[in-house]
C-alpha cells in the first residue's frame, strides 16, 4: 500500500516517516500538509521556499516546517528525502516558523530508522521507542542559520525577491534605499523590523542561498564567487568559511554513510511509506 496525502491524517500516531528519491533539479508545488514536517535529505541538497523566506539545507541540515505551511521544494542533484509528518502538540519547542536546524549523527540515524518502522508502530515496543526519541531529538535540534526571510512591506520584498533571484555582495544599504526612496537611517530601522536582520546579515544569507546549491552541482568556487559579485574566490571564501565553518573547496556536502534502499523502487517501499510528489 502506497500512502496518498489525504491518508496521512488518518494514520492513528503522532508521527508518519515518509521517503522518495528524487531526480535532479525535480521541483515541488506549493502544497501544505495539516501535520508540521521535519524535512531532510540523506543526500543532495533542498532549497525550501514558502511566501516569507528560503531555506537551504544540505545533508547535515534538515527543514522544520510547521502544519499548514505552504512551501515548495527545489531539489539540487539527486536527493533522497527522510522526513517525518508530526500531529500538533508534538515537538512543542520547535519554531511556529520554518527553520533550518543541525542534523546530529544520532537524529541521521533516527530518521534513517525511521522510515523502516511500519506505519502503525508497536507504542509499546522497540519502534515506539524509536519515534518517541525520534521526536525528542526533532524537539531539541539547535537552529543552524541558512534561513533568508522576506519582510512583508511589498516594495522591499520585491527587492529582496529580485536581490535573491541575482544576488549581488556589493549592494549597498544606499542603493536600497535610493530605490524606495528613504534615507538610509528609515531603511536600516525598517529592513531588521521586516527580516530581523542588518542588511549585510541578510545579504551574506542570500549569497549563500545561492552559492550551498551551486557548490553542491559541482560549480567552481570561482565561478560562483565571480558572479556574486565578489572581487575574486579569496573574499568569497572568508565569508564562506565565517558562516558555515568550512572552505567552500571543502564543502561539497557529503550523504555520510550510504542511505538504505534496500530493493525500493523510486515510486514506493514495501512497508507502505508515502512515496508520491510530497517530500
Amino acid at each position: 500500500m502506497v500512502l496518498q496525502r489525504d491518508d496521512m491524517d488518518e494514520v492513528p500516531r503522532a508521527v508518519v516517516a515518509l521517503g522518495r528519491l528524487y531526480p535532479p533539479a525535480f521541483e515541488l508545488g506549493e502544497h501544505r500538509h495539516r501535520r508540521a514536517q521535519f524535512l531532510y535529505a540523506a543526500s543532495g541538497v533542498m532549497v525550501v521556499s514558502t511566501p516569507h523566506g528560503a531555506w537551504v539545507a544540505p545533508p547535515e541540515r534538515g527543514v522544520w516546517i510547521p502544519g499548514e505551511t505552504p512551501h515548495a521544494v527545489k531539489m539540487v542533484g539527486s536527493v533522497q528525502t527522510r522526513s517525518v509528518l508530526i500531529e500538533a502538540g508534538e515537538c512543542a519547542a520547535r519554531s511556529r516558523t520554518c527553520e533550518v536546524v543541525a542534523v546530529s549523527p544520532l537524529l541521521r540515524q533516527l530518521l534513517l530508522e525511521a522510515f523502516d518502522v511500519p506505519t502503525e508502530y508497536d507504542l509499546a515496543g522497540r519502534d515506539g521507542l524509536v519515534m518517541s526519541l525520534l521526536l525528542n531529538e526533532i524537539d531539541k535540534a539547535p537552529p543552524a542559520g541558512f534561513a533568508v526571510p522576506f519582510p512583508s512591506h511589498a516594495a522591499l520584498a520585491e527587492l529582496c525577491q529580485a536581490f535573491l533571484n541575482r544576488p549581488q555582495a556589493n549592494a549597498t544599504i544606499d542603493g536600497f534605499a535610493d530605490r524606495l526612496a528613504m534615507n538610509r537611517r528609515r531603511f536600516t530601522r525598517l529592513f531588521r523590523q521586516e527580516t530581523g536582520l542588518s542588511f549585510g546579515e541578510w545579504r551574506q544569507r542570500a549569497c549563500l542561498a545561492v552559492a550551498l546549491p551551486r557548490l553542491a552541482a559541482g560549480e567552481a568556487v570561482t565561478t560562483i564567487a565571480l558572479d556574486l559579485g565578489y572581487e575574486g574566490a579569496g573574499n568569497f571564501s572568508t565569508m564562506f568559511k565565517r558562516q558555515v565553518g568550512v572552505a567552500p573547496s571543502l564543502y561539497l556536502p557529503h550523504s555520510g554513510p550510504s542511505v538504505r534502499t534496500g530493493h525500493a523502487a523510486p515510486q514506493s517501499r514495501a512497508r507502505g511509506k508515502l512515496a508520491e510528489a510530497d517530500a
